[in-house]
């Protein structure tokens, strides 16, 4: 796939999952649905909010920061905006049961820290593993 093929893609499934997001939104009545309808809701939302930062990201690595490989830029940017969407979907969901508070603002941001730490390492791991 190319990079161009994988950004119109990518754009497309993101504004299909916007649009998913706006009907939940317009159909659902939060006072009155059930555990289908907030699922429908977090899940909508998180695949939007991952498709928005995976793009965004790719291209502010890829207009500003300019680095060699295309691909791994896409792959860090794919990895990360599922962590980014997970973190504002787990901040939503503790909001929505006045859970949220700065230590567990604090330790889901350290959780998913150290998740992309291990992910990172791992990768950097097989790198040298590869070469030699």
């Amino acid at each position: 796939m190319t990079l161009k093929s994988y950004l119109i893609l990518m754009s497309i499934a993101t504004i299909m999952c916007w649009g998913a997001f706006a009907f939940v939104i317009n159909a659902v009545d939060p006072t009155e649905t059930n555990r289908i309808g907030f699922l429908l809701f977090y899940s909508s939302l998180g695949l939007a909010l991952a498709g928005s930062f995976s793009i965004f990201g790719f291209l502010i690595r890829f207009k500003i920061l300019k680095r060699a490989l295309v691909f791994r830029q896409v792959a860090e940017a794919f990895r990360q905006s599922f962590l980014m969407s997970l973190m504002v979907i787990a901040i939503l969901m503790l909001l929505s049961r006045d859970m949220l508070t700065w230590l567990n603002l604090f330790l889901l941001a350290a959780g998913i820290s150290l998740l992309e730490y291990f992910w990172v390492s791992r990768e950097r791991g097989k790198a040298i593993r590869h070469r030699n």
